[in-house]
């Protein structure tokens, strides 16, 4: 299993709509890439490590897809229009990055 995470700096005077990413943007992609994604998470940047500090990110979200090819045979004829909606609620450029996960559960007690 793959995950694809989308980060979103925070940079002062960034502009990202949260609402429109979950309630359009996400459940688009999600739908787009169907059932080569089987489920996605969003986190919205609340604090960094230091109390009082800003989060590095002001937002990611993680795809979890069960292969990198599958993920690409997917989103290569979406990638258009999924990136053209990016402007409906950011005005960041997205860092992308695809994971193998190795481990899913910490298996703790």
């Amino acid at each position: 299993m793959i995950r694809v995470s989308v980060l979103y700096s925070n940079k002062p005077g960034v502009r990202f709509d949260h609402d429109y990413y979950r309630d359009k943007h996400m459940p688009m992609v999600k739908q787009r890439l169907g059932s080569h994604c089987s489920h996605y998470a969003i986190d919205k940047g609340i604090s960094g490590v230091a109390p009082g500090s800003a989060p590095p990110y002001v937002a990611a979200c993680h795809l979890f897809c069960d292969s990198l090819q599958g993920f690409q045979t997917a989103f290569g004829p979406n990638a258009a229009e999924i990136l053209a909606d990016i402007a409906n609620y950011t005005d960041l450029e997205p860092i992308v990055q695809i994971n193998e996960i190795v481990v899913g559960e910490t298996g703790v007690d």
